[in-house]
């Protein structure tokens, strides 16, 4: 039986190949790169609590992680979307 770490690498192949047909999939930019930030933040959540070992770590320390990657990725959809508006 595969252990955490080898769901975690099946499931980040599957997550960069979904990162690859993402932009010739979605006819809407702001809304690719969008869906793309949040494959970016799936993957970041899986490395930071199985690779980095935060899963067994106190909830306070995984909530700041977690809030700190969710802060990352919307501050640049947000810029991503202010030059698309420019």
């Amino acid at each position: 039986m595969p252990d955490r770490l080898d769901i975690t690498w099946i499931a980040l192949i599957g997550l960069a190949l979904a990162t690859i047909l993402v932009p010739p999939l979605v006819p809407r930019p702001l809304l690719g790169k969008a869906l793309l930030l949040a494959l970016a933040a799936v993957k970041g959540r899986r490395i930071v609590l199985d690779f980095l070992d935060l899963r067994a770590a106190p909830a306070l320390w995984r909530g700041l992680v977690s809030a700190w990657i969710l802060i990352v990725v919307l501050f640049a959809w947000l810029t991503s979307a202010v030059v698309a508006l420019i």
